[in-house]
């Protein structure tokens, strides 16, 4: 498996997991629960596989950067919670900081 193939996941596991929080209601809900727990799990799985050939520094920097932004956008949509400009400017310049460490890395 290529590892951004494995970052990606590890992306998608985490964003659905952080997703499934409020569904757990403080962890009263046991099936919202389980699953948020699976997700988390998988995540941090496909990042270890992630981090076979690419650095962790990079990793993370895409992982946490890409799932600010997916959880961001999915929240509006899913739970109707809106951003401020500034919170906005934010995550883009979170992105912006992803691309510029993926450009400059050098992957040994």
């Amino acid at each position: 498996m290529s590892s951004y193939l494995a970052l990606l996941g590890a992306i998608i596991f985490e964003v659905m997991g952080t997703l499934l929080l409020p569904a757990t209601k403080e962890f009263t809900s046991p099936i919202p629960t389980i699953a948020m727990s699976a997700s988390y799990i998988a995540s941090f799985y496909f990042l270890t596989l992630a981090l076979k050939t690419i650095p962790l520094a990079i990793v993370y920097a895409c992982w946490s950067g890409v799932g600010i932004m997916a959880i961001a956008i999915l929240s509006y949509f899913i739970y109707g919670q809106s951003l401020s400009w500034q919170s906005i400017l934010g995550i883009f310049f979170i992105i912006n900081g992803v691309i510029l460490v993926n450009i400059y890395s050098t992957n040994p």
